[in-house]
This record gives C-alpha cells, sequence and structure tokens, in this order.
C-alpha cells in the first residue's frame, strides 16, 4: 500500500487532536483540559499540536466550525425547505438523541467556556450565527413570506432547551420534539406528530 501524504498525515493527525480534545472537553471541560493531556489522548507529542494549532482557543475554534459544518452538510443533503425534509429530520434527531449526553456536554461546555472567557465568545457566537444561516434557509424555502432569520433566532434557541428537557424527561419530551416546534411555528395550530403536550406522556422511537 502507498503510504500515506504529506499532507495526508498531516490532516490525519489533526482530526484525531480534535477527536481527542471533544471527548476530554465533555469529560473534563475545557479550561480542565490542557495541550499534554490532548495530545496524550490522541497519541501523539505536545509538538504535534503546536504543529497544528497555535494554541487551545485555536483548536476549539476549529471544532466549533467542524461540528457547524458536518451538521450542516447532514441537514442540507435532507432537502432544501424543511416540510421537504421533516420525516428525515426527524429520525436525524432521533439518532442524534442515542449520543445526546455526550453532545450536549461538549455543546455546553463551549458556551461555559465563552462565559467564563470573553476572547472566546466570538467563536462560539460565529459557531451559531453559521447554525441560524442554514436553518433561515430552511425557514425561507419552506415560507419565503416569513421573517427567516428571526424565526431561525427562536427555533435554534428552541433545539437547545427541548434537547436539555429531553435529555431530563425522556419519557415526556420526545427525541424529534424540536421538529413539532418547528412545524408549529410555521404553522401555527398545527397538531403536533410526535404526540407531546397532548397529556399522555410517551417514549419516542429511537429517543435513547
Amino acid at each position: 500500500m502507498a503510504r500515506p501524504s504529506r499532507a495526508e498525515s498531516r490532516a490525519r493527525t489533526r482530526q484525531r487532536l480534535l477527536m481527542a480534545a471533544a471527548e476530554l472537553f465533555t469529560e473534563r471541560g475545557v479550561n480542565g483540559t490542557s495541550v499534554e493531556q490532548i495530545a496524550e489522548r490522541a497519541g501523539y507529542s505536545r509538538g504535534a499540536f503546536y504543529g497544528n494549532f497555535a494554541d487551545k482557543h485555536d483548536l476549539v475554534r476549529a471544532l466549533l466550525l467542524e461540528r457547524t459544518r458536518a451538521e450542516e452538510r447532514e441537514v442540507r443533503e435532507m432537502g432544501a425547505s424543511f416540510e421537504a425534509a421533516a420525516g428525515r429530520l426527524r429520525e436525524w434527531n432521533r439518532e442524534r438523541a442515542e449520543h445526546l449526553p455526550q453532545w450536549l456536554a461538549l455543546r455546553l461546555e463551549l458556551v461555559l467556556h465563552a462565559l467564563r472567557d470573553p476572547d472566546s465568545r466570538p467563536l462560539v457566537a460565529e459557531r451559531d450565527r453559521f447554525a441560524r444561516t442554514v436553518i433561515a434557509e430552511g425557514v425561507r424555502a419552506g415560507a419565503p413570506d416569513a421573517d427567516a432569520e428571526f424565526l431561525a433566532l427562536i427555533i435554534h434557541a428552541l433545539e437547545d432547551g427541548l434537547l436539555i428537557q429531553h435529555l431530563l424527561a425522556p419519557d415526556e419530551v420526545p427525541a424529534d420534539i424540536v421538529v413539532d416546534a418547528v412545524s408549529w411555528l410555521l404553522r401555527p395550530g398545527s397538531t403536533p406528530a410526535s404526540g407531546a403536550g397532548r397529556g399522555s406522556p410517551r417514549r419516542s422511537t429511537g429517543s435513547g
């Protein structure tokens, strides 16, 4: 087999460092994780870390952008409008719920990092702004007369809150509840397909 090129080897090292950082941030928090710990978890030296990132702040930015772009690709592949993608969005949310504690821990830890370190707030804000732009595109395609940017802000905030509620009460809040919330926002008065809010809590299929 051909040996990987220098660029391929560097990309692999960078990716392993990002994965190690995500694991450690989830376990110990951003402030509780050192460069040395990230390098050790990835199986590299400090030199390998600094060969890919200027510092931990630079790695946090790279991790935020990577996670956002990965979610953007997944959502865009589902369809242009929310209505066209509703079914696949439900399945995507249910699959994500299987790893929700880890996903949400990292998400909230990065927000806490921004709260504790004002210099990092623009990075987290950039990530959220990017996510809202993707949401706004779906809203605009399905409801051209709506204020897409304002609705995207509401939906993005609802998603975080509803994911927390599902984590705390999975028998009462279905994993795909955010899809019902968006449907209701686009078509006020619509009945939730998931069964939420009907007075009889249930566990959504695949909610973890």
